[in-house]
Formats: structure tokens, C-alpha cells, sequence
């Protein structure tokens, strides 16, 4: 029996196949299909089944994480999307928050509102903020808006109350409506959505899972029908933003929930493989060739947001709070009007790609630098199968290195400097920003290129470990064999927590519990232990933001609730320096998070070595840039699967694996332990 993972990046598609039978994993590693990545997903697939030795009938299990949905909101090419508001409110989008993340920026864009001004339509119905009915909401009315929703030619259409977080009613006899009379269009409410308070937030979360759900549908459904004809028995089950899988079905209403479907699968991955190492405390660092995220885990937990912002729209759904920015392999160099060096965000992408490989490129990118400095291997990647272009990567960076009027060389370590810089940055963001020490940390590298970059980014920040799983830039695919079924249930709640609120509290609170459970039997079977945890969004009266702190599933007394006043200082101080034990708490938002937990497969121990690395292992020596206080230096390269445990190496050297490639620098050393990771230290501080 055979389990498949396969994630879609932007550059490549990976896939990692566990053959349970045997214990063996097999991956595989191919060019993305932007125009349709159903095509690369079921390519890998017959690929990797081929590697194994095995057939379509024997997959039991296929885990997939996409980009489509990220995709289509980056690059604005969704559905023709409309708007039903309630009455006299329809500039919610259009008049956002007072936010300015450009502050003294006079010509700074705002990103496009999704619903054009003629979509909108107002809807005559109102709610007060308890829930109470203000305006009821006819029949006719409900005929009035769906006959002009049928002219106005929309393919989408968010239905979006004032307050309907309080009570769903309104929404969903529209809903209901507009599913009868017009079949073909897509709907969401926001109290699916996102039922929580803030209008804006829950506006733009809403309508941005109706703008992207058509292209989301489509995709599944293509997807769907590939597997099929290759003979898989089983269907895909999609990993969403909060690290959880979920049906085709459950994505199909709810796209808005896998937009950090990739990253997300390789933080899951990236946790299960620190545990087996005997790490709980690490910083995520994917560098793939599009972007970078990074994450931060603390005692094997990823850090979990409520609301994430995407290409300048909120988005009010759980995710793992990863962090990404525009630094990957393929992010474009260039020289700006000032003379100084860029590195990103634009990408080359997977077509036409860096100069390096071959495929029409020509503009100069982190990977080109890596190739001029050898660090990535000048001849070939792929383990061989794909041919690499140093030539054509000189040439690259030579048209940086004349507008800054240096060597090709040093416009090379530059634009690698640059590069680390910005991904250095985003490990403080995660880390310092969040009240945290890196150097309590260890940086867990993987994605194509994370590995090549990661000794110097810790090193910036002042890390002094890093770990390297065994198949790095397939982590992601990985994790989607380790993932877990998941799904959260929100209730808005906004009472304070005294006495007084404790019947009211405990009623949620066994409303969402049967709730989730009701999801995992329905959602679940792949599972094999259930259960639901509780959650509150937690704040100060009149605070802008809230945190999230565990409750009870069980139920609330007086010395419970006091525990949870406690517990809520005592995380207000770590996380911001400061906290007000005489202030009342606000209970904001009540979670319940369903889990369904997947058995996991036992990871394989590779062979067992002394301290000494095998001859067989030393694959080549090449000269490789350090940098300027190194220099270029004769350097040994070693293969990975060529490696056993407890082999250990000094720094300078290069391994080299079908994957991907890492770099230990001098002053550091790697030490392989049972399961094939590399545990990199610094010796020389």
C-alpha cells in the first residue's frame, strides 16, 4: 500500500510517496503546471509510482497542497464577483480600515476593491448589534435582489449582513434563495465564512472566497477527474491554511481556507520531523523558488493566527501564522535608479526560470549567484537529470555586476547578502516581534533552496543550529502524509468574563463542541482518534486586538474562569511587556477546534557509520565562494543518501541530493543522526 503527498509550488511540484509495506519513501520533483497544476499533480503521481515499483490500485491514500487559490487573488484573475449588503452601508470594501501601511507614501496603490461598484446591491433588511431583528427581511425582497443578481451577469455573489455573525438567518434564507434560482452561481455567506465581528474583515474574507471559489471549484473538479483516470482508487484530500485536511467537498464551499495550503503542510512537516530529532522549539525556514515562509514552533506547537493579510485584503480564517516574503531561488536581481542592488520580489517563476536552467531566462536571480559562487553545482540539478547553464548564469549576473560597476563575483555575494537580509528579517518578524529569542531556537531549513541560504541567515540573527531533514525540498509533500484532519468552529461571543457570564458561556461552548464533532464523524474516517479543543480570543476592553487562550471543553466554575483571567495576564505580559491584572477580560470569540488525528508512518533509520565519513560519499571538490571573509576555497561534496548515521563533517562543504543542496560553511559543523537529518552547529564563534 502506497501514500502519496504532493504539493504545488510555484516553480516545482514535489511528490513523496511512502510505500507502507516496506517502510521506503521515494519522491520525485518536477516543473509546476501554472496553467493547470492537475497536470504536474497526476504526472508526479504516475512518476513516483513508477519510482516505487507500484500501481495506481495500490495508493490508499493521496494528500494534496495547492496554490490555486493564492494564485487566483495574487493575480486578480477570479470570478465576476457581486455584492448583497444590507441597505445603506455598501462602501464597507471601498472604506477599509484606517490603516497605512505606506504612511508618508502619497501615491501608494491600494489593492483593487474585488466588487466593481454596479455589483453591489443593497438589501433591504437590517439587524441591531444584539441580533435583534430591526428590518425584517420578505420574500419579495429576496425575489427583487435575486432577479437583478441574474441580470447583472455574475458568476459570484457574497451575501454579506450587518451583524449577522449574531444571527445567520437573513443570510441564509438568501443563500438558500439564490441556490434555487440561480444554480450556477456561486455563493457565499459570511456567517459560514467567517462569523465573527468586525465588518470589514468578515466582508473581505467573504467575498474573496466567493472572487476565487469558481477557479478553486474548477480546479478540484479537473483534479478530481485526472486521479480518476489514472486509476487511483481514493480521492485527494486538501491540506488549508491552519495545517489541517480537509475533503474536495469542504474546499470546494470554503476555497478562502487554502490560501497558505503549501506552507502550511510544510510547517506540519517540519514539526513531526523535529520531534523525531528531539527538537520542539524551532523557526521554519522554506525557501522555495518563488518565496520564503518561515514559522515559529514552541514545544512542537506552530504558532496560529485568526487573520492573515494576502496581496492587501484581510482574511479572517485560522491559519498557521507563517510568514512569507518575495526572496526565493528565482527572485530577480536588478540595479535601480538610485545604483542600488534589489533582489525580489518579481520571480522568473518556473518558466522562463533563472538563466541557469536553460529555458529562455536571462534576467540574473539568487539562484544564477549561487551558481557563478558554485555553492549550487555549476554542472547539472535533479541529481543529474536537469542541466544547468553557468554560462548563461554569468552572463545574468554580469549585467548587475555592471550597473554597480564591480566584479561578477562581488555583484554575486551581494545579491546573496541582500537576499539573506530580507529572509533574516522575516525570522525576526516570527521570533523578536513576537516577544521571542531566535538564539533559543533551532532553524529548521528545507525547500529547494533553504538549505543553501540558511547558515547565513541563522547567523544573522544570531542562531547557532540548524536542522536539515532528509528530503528538504519535498518537506511539504511530506507533511501532507503527516497531517491530521482539522477544522475550527467560531462563535462571536464579546461579554466579559465574570461571573455573570458563565451559563451563557458554557452553552456556547457545548453548542460549538457538538459541532465539531458532528464534523469529524462526517469528515474524519481516515482518523483514528477524535477530539475537540476550546479556545477564546481574549482582550482588554477597548483593545484593538485580541489573544488566544485555551478553555475547558468541558465547562466553566468560578475557580475556571479565574484560571482563565490569570492565564490571560500572564500571556499579555510575555507577548507585550505589560498587563492591567486590575482590567476585566473580554471573551471576543469562541473556538472549537475539531482534530481528527491521521496514524502516522514510521520513519526509516538509515545504516549506521562511525565519526568518518565513507570515501563513496565524497562525490567531487570544487572551488566555492564564502564570501569575503573566506574567500573561494576548495570545498568537498558529498552525496546525501550516501551519508550514515553518526558521520560528521566539518564545514567548508557542499551536500548535494536530488532535492536540494546545503551549504556548511566554514566554522560549522554537521553531524547526521538515525533518521538521515543533518545537525549543523557553529564551532568558530
Amino acid at each position: 500500500m502506497i501514500r502519496i503527498g504532493v504539493d504545488v509550488g510555484g516553480t516545482f511540484t514535489d511528490v513523496t510517496a511512502l510505500d507502507t509495506s516496506t517502510g521506503s519513501f521515494h519522491v520525485f520533483k518536477l516543473p509546476s503546471t501554472g496553467h493547470d497544476q492537475s497536470i504536474a499533480v497526476t504526472d508526479g503521481i504516475t512518476s513516483v509510482l513508477s519510482a516505487a515499483g507500484g500501481s495506481a490500485d495500490d495508493v490508499t491514500y493521496l494528500g494534496h497542497g495547492t496554490t490555486v487559490a493564492t494564485n487566483a487573488l495574487l493575480e486578480l484573475k477570479g470570478a465576476r464577483t457581486a455584492l448583497l449588503v444590507t441597505g445603506g452601508v455598501p462602501d464597507v470594501l471601498e472604506i477599509a480600515r484606517q490603516r497605512r501601511p505606506h504612511l508618508y507614501d502619497l501615491f501608494a496603490d491600494k489593492p483593487r476593491v474585488l466588487v466593481p461598484r454596479e455589483l453591489t446591491f443593497g438589501v433591504t433588511e437590517r439587524l441591531a448589534a444584539d441580533g435583534q431583528v430591526v428590518v425584517e427581511l420578505t420574500d419579495e425582497e429576496i425575489d427583487r435582489v435575486a432577479r437583478k443578481l441574474g441580470e447583472s451577469g455574475a458568476q459570484s455573489v457574497a451575501v454579506c449582513f450587518l451583524h449577522s455573525y449574531r444571527d445567520a438567518g437573513h443570510e441564509v434564507r438568501v443563500a438558500e434563495a439564490l441556490a434555487r434560482q440561480l444554480p450556477d452561481v456561486f455563493v457565499s455567506r459570511s456567517s459560514r465564512v467567517a462569523p465573527e465581528f468586525r465588518e470589514y474583515e468578515r466582508f473581505s474574507t467573504a467575498v474573496i472566497n466567493s472572487f476565487i471559489g469558481p477557479t478553486v471549484s474548477r480546479y478540484i473538479r479537473r483534479l478530481s477527474e485526472r486521479v480518476q483516470d489514472a486509476g487511483i482508487p481514493v480521492g485527494p484530500r486538501v491540506i488549508q491554511s491552519n495545517g489541517g485536511l480537509a475533503s474536495t467537498e469542504t474546499v470546494a464551499e470554503r476555497p478562502v481556507t487554502t490560501l497558505l495550503s503549501g506552507p502550511s503542510a510544510g510547517v506540519v512537516g517540519a514539526s513531526f520531523l523535529a520531534a523525531l530529532a528531539g527538537v520542539s522549539d524551532l523557526i521554519t525556514f522554506d525557501m522555495g523558488g518563488t518565496s520564503t515562509d518561515v514559522c515559529l514552533i514552541r514545544g512542537g506547537e506552530p504558532a496560529a493566527a485568526n487573520e492573515r493579510g494576502l496581496g492587501g485584503y484581510p482574511i479572517r480564517v485560522p491559519s498557521v501564522d507563517v510568514h512569507t516574503i518575495g526572496a526565493g531561488g528565482g527572485s530577480i536581481a536588478s540595479v535601480d535608479d538610485a545604483g542600488g542592488l534589489r533582489v525580489g520580489p518579481e520571480s522568473a517563476g518556473a518558466r522562463p526560470g533563472p538563466a541557469a536552467y536553460g529555458h529562455g531566462g536571462t534576467q540574473p536571480t539568487t539562484t544564477d549567484a549561487n551558481v557563478v559562487r558554485s555553492r549550487q553545482n555549476p554542472a547539472s540539478a535533479l541529481g543529474g537529470s536537469m542541466p544547468i547553464d553557468s554560462d548563461a548564469a554569468r552572463r545574468a549576473v554580469d549585467t548587475v555586476a555592471n550597473g554597480l560597476g564591480t566584479s561578477t563575483m562581488e555583484a554575486a555575494r551581494g545579491i546573496g547578502r541582500l537576499a539573506n537580509s530580507h529572509m533574516a528579517r522575516a525570522v525576526r518578524q516570527v521570533s523578536v516581534e513576537a516577544g521571542e529569542d531566535p538564539r533559543d531556537y533551532v532553524l529548521m531549513a528545507y525547500g529547494g533552496a533553504g538549505p543553501l541560504h540558511a547558515a547565513e541567515v541563522a547567523a544573522e540573527v544570531g542562531m547557532t543550529r540548524l536542522l536539515v531533514p532528509p528530503h528538504p525540498g519535498t518537506l511539504c509533500a511530506l507533511g501532507l502524509l503527516v497531517s491530521d484532519v482539522r477544522s475550527e468552529f467560531t462563535r462571536s461571543f464579546l461579554r466579559k468574563a465574570d461571573a455573570s457570564t458563565i451559563p451563557a458561556l458554557n452553552d456556547a461552548i457545548a453548542t460549538l463542541v457538538d459541532e465539531g464533532r458532528e464534523w469529524l464523524a462526517a469528515e474524519a474516517r481516515i482518523a483514528d482518534r477524535h477530539d475537540v479543543t476550546v479556545l477564546a480570543d481574549a482582550r482588554y476592553p477597548r483593545q484593538n486586538f485580541e489573544l488566544r487562550i485555551p478553555l475547558p471543553a468541558e465547562g466553566f466554575d468560578d475557580a475556571t474562569l479565574a484560571s482563565l483571567v490569570a492565564d490571560f495576564h500572564a500571556r499579555h505580559e510575555k507577548a507585550y511587556g505589560f498587563s492591567h491584572p486590575e482590567s476585566p477580560v473580554q471573551l471576543v470569540n469562541l473556538r472549537a477546534v475539531a482534530h481528527g488525528t491521521v496514524p502516522k508512518p514510521e520513519m526509516p533509520r538509515i545504516e549506521q557509520g562511525t565519526a568518518d565519513v565513507d570515501a563513496a560519499a565524497l562525490i567531487d571538490t570544487r572551488h566555492v565562494d564564502f564570501g569575503v571573509e573566506y574567500g573561494t576555497v576548495p570545498t568537498p561534496v558529498l552525496q546525501r543518501d550516501l551519508l550514515k548515521a553518526r558521520n560528521t563533517f566539518a564545514g567548508p562543504a557542499i551536500v548535494e541530493q536530488l532535492d536540494s543542496t546545503t551549504v556548511v560553511p566554514p566554522g560549522w559543523r554537521a553531524t547526521v543522526d538515525d533518521f538521515g537529518n543533518l545537525l549543523i552547529e557553529v564551532t568558530v564563534r
